[in-house]
């Protein structure tokens, strides 16, 4: 069982956990290099900004985190594994009931087709994961998440590890003493998520 002294901890020191799914175990990480969103340099793409201004999906914060959580753990199309343990949803589950965890959800047609989750520190939102069930349902949950950390004050955006969908989001990798200072600056804030 995660404890969550010692996770919150593991975050102000710039790890992150991720359950193995070959041994179940879980890992606590600290990439070398760390994937973020710079705030002030992100661009939606052309798609979003249509959708939005379409109004295709509604979004809406913090009403159905463990359907978000439980989307995430689901295995990708071409995996048939998933680094989002029981005991790891259960854990979040548990910083959401605290109001630490929050998730961005994106509906079509009153289902939930698409989100993501993560946990808010201060003046940092640490991404976890996201899923969609319809083309662009995480990009527009991302996208009103984006604009709502801007317009809270949020310092950084974790967004962990480095993958070709985090890239094509505006994510750019930076070193580890970077990103503890970017942190520390962030963890120092005092800002409320919603």
């Amino acid at each position: 069982m995660i404890r969550i002294n010692e996770l919150l901890r593991a975050y102000h020191q710039g790890f992150f956990p991720m359950s193995d799914p070959g041994d179940g175990k879980v890992y606590w990480c600290q990439p070398y290099k760390r994937a973020i969103v710079r705030l002030d340099a992100y661009r939606p793409s052309r798609d979003v900004l249509r959708l939005k201004r379409k109004q295709e999906f509604s979004v809406t914060f913090d009403k159905k985190f463990e359907g978000v959580i439980r989307g995430c753990a689901a295995p990708r199309k071409n995996e048939g594994e998933t680094w989002i343990s029981d005991e790891i949803i259960e854990a979040y589950i548990k910083l959401f009931e605290l109001g630490l965890a929050h998730s961005v959800e994106s509906w079509y047609e009153g289902e939930l087709v698409g989100g993501l989750y993560g946990i808010a520190l201060g003046g940092a939102f640490f991404g976890e994961s996201m899923f969609f069930r319809r083309s662009y349902a995480s990009q527009i949950a991302f996208d009103f998440l984006v604009v709502h950390l801007m317009q809270k004050g949020y310092v950084l955006l974790d967004a962990q590890i480095m993958n070709p969908h985090l890239k094509k989001l505006g994510a750019i990798e930076i070193d580890h003493e970077e990103y503890m200072a970017l942190l520390s600056d962030a963890l120092s804030e005092k800002i409320v998520f919603l």
